[in-house]
């Protein structure tokens, strides 16, 4: 698929199950529709025992959208590298700036620890990526993206590639005719993340 990496591009590409990566040997955008696709069922989020006592005490507070470009510049921090590119920042700061792109974010005194960001369409949340710097800190982050799209109503949390870590949260992977479906049914619906 040749898209635009742009605002319009972007969230285009969302509406048709199709999310953009970097690629740093070919200096160009690549578009991907994985078959099977991840998603975290809403009813479906693991929690182990030693995240349940890190949310109990309380370690993190979750914040929404307070530093959206520092969750991104987390995102990027990766040792093996990152597809997180230029464009990435420009184009996802100006779908934030538009209301469509959003970061939930674990604050530890006073100081960024972790987040994921994504953009919201409708009732669809396709998650981006996430990173920490703290302990459960990311799954912390994770958790208040759970918690935030079911109380507003969301369908569907994307999150695109099954890793372990993720599959350790409750991800699982759904063909991806599934996929379309259940993003169409969540496209229309009125949801508002904020």
């Amino acid at each position: 698929m040749l898209l635009p990496f742009t605002p319009f591009g972007i969230e285009f590409a969302y509406r048709n199950g199709v999310f953009p990566m970097y690629d740093d040997r070919r200096r160009r955008m690549l578009w991907f529709q994985p078959d099977p696709r991840a998603v975290i069922p809403l009813d479906g989020f693991h929690i182990s025992r030693s995240l349940a006592k890190t949310l109990r005490q309380g370690v993190f507070a979750i914040r929404y959208n307070t530093d959206f470009l520092g969750v991104m510049r987390g995102c990027a921090d990766r040792e093996g590298g990152t597809w997180i590119s230029r464009e990435f920042f420009e184009v996802y700061g100006e779908l934030h700036r538009q209301g469509k792109a959003h970061s939930v974010e674990a604050w530890r005194g006073g100081k960024l620890v972790g987040g994921t960001y994504g953009v919201a369409l409708g009732g669809a949340f396709m998650a981006e990526s996430m990173f920490h710097y703290e302990t459960d800190a990311s799954k912390v982050a994770l958790f208040g993206l759970f918690q935030r799209l079911n109380e507003r109503g969301f369908t569907l949390l994307d999150v695109q590639y099954l890793t372990p870590h993720l599959q350790s949260l409750g991800a699982l992977e759904i063909p991806n005719d599934e996929y379309m479906n259940r993003l169409s049914g969540a496209l229309p619906l009125p949801c508002a993340f904020d």
